[in-house]
């Protein structure tokens, strides 16, 4: 699989894109690039459609890398995504990462053999197709926690992208897939010093995923007790889930998920209100994350 060392170290996750007009978020990935960000990533959560706010976003900058985390596998048959995902790769040579993942999933139906179907279409899609190859291949990575789910990651993508785990799955990760395969990890953080303020705000980020059974299963095997994911997490939980504090408490921890195996960690910073922006957090942590001269 296509490498993805170029997509940096550090890049940023953001929810923000959903509740702004289309000028202003074309505006903030064009800041973003001219910071020296090299990756924004971005989920499909029911508002925008995934792969054309990709395409509208590679469209409005020039060099920046733009990763779906990721694309939901049922909102669009594999068709759809094979055309959309191959049009992006050739239109946009190595800027275009198609982040997979099973999202809210179906009553019944097991994800891991969901997605490995799903991938078996995409594969012959584009063994079949009518149009072009791109030259630049696709580059796609898999949502991926469970160790199956890791393991088919590397071995029919890529890699992995994780979501929401602490810098311990972050090390097991890695010694699934091994030392070749991507391994990107998203990490929420917070620039609040306040324990009791930072805590309430995380907790509120937190409350949807620590009451979905999906995630709560998830949680478990992270090694968190049903009473630590109960009444809004515990302290050690939300401690672990949210980095809080100044910017360099929370870059130093972030450095932990590269430490325990990350290729690339997409930071997410909560705390802001629909239809506004993080925007001056990113420069920041730019500052601090960036190499210099970016």
């Amino acid at each position: 699989m296509t490498n993805l060392a170029n997509l940096g170290t550090f890049g940023i996750y953001t929810f923000d894109f959903e509740h702004q007009p289309a000028a202003q978020v074309r505006d903030s990935a064009r800041e973003l690039e001219q910071l020296g960000w090299r990756a924004l990533w971005f989920p499909e959560v029911g508002g925008r459609e995934a792969l054309t706010q990709a395409g509208y976003l590679l469209s409005s900058t020039e060099r920046l890398h733009v990763v779906n985390g990721i694309a939901q596998i049922w909102p669009r048959e594999a068709g759809a995504t094979h055309a959309a995902s191959a049009l992006l790769a050739d239109a946009y040579p190595g800027r275009h990462v198609l982040g997979l993942g099973f999202g809210a999933g179906r009553p019944g139906v097991k994800p891991l053999a969901a997605m490995a179907g799903y991938l078996d279409e995409l594969d012959t899609l584009a063994k079949d197709s009518p149009t072009p190859a791109p030259r630049t291949p696709v580059r796609r990575v898999l949502a991926a926690y469970g160790p199956k789910m890791l393991a088919l990651a590397r071995d029919r993508s890529a890699g992995a992208h994780t979501y929401h785990v602490n810098t311990a799955h972050t090390a097991q990760a890695r010694d699934i897939l091994g030392p070749d395969a991507f391994l990107g990890v998203e990490h929420a953080v917070l620039f609040e010093p306040d324990p009791d303020r930072a805590r309430a705000t995380a907790r509120e980020h937190l409350h949807p995923y620590l009451n979905t059974p999906y995630n709560v299963a998830k949680f478990r095997r992270l090694g968190y007790t049903d009473d630590e994911i109960a009444h809004g997490g515990s302290d050690r939980l939300v401690d672990d889930l949210v980095f809080w504090g100044d910017v360099d408490t929370v870059t130093a921890r972030l450095q932990g998920h590269v430490e325990a195996g990350a290729d690339h960690v997409a930071v997410q910073v909560i705390g802001t209100a629909p239809g506004g922006t993080a925007m001056l957090h990113w420069r920041r942590l730019g500052e601090t994350l960036l190499p210099r001269g970016a």
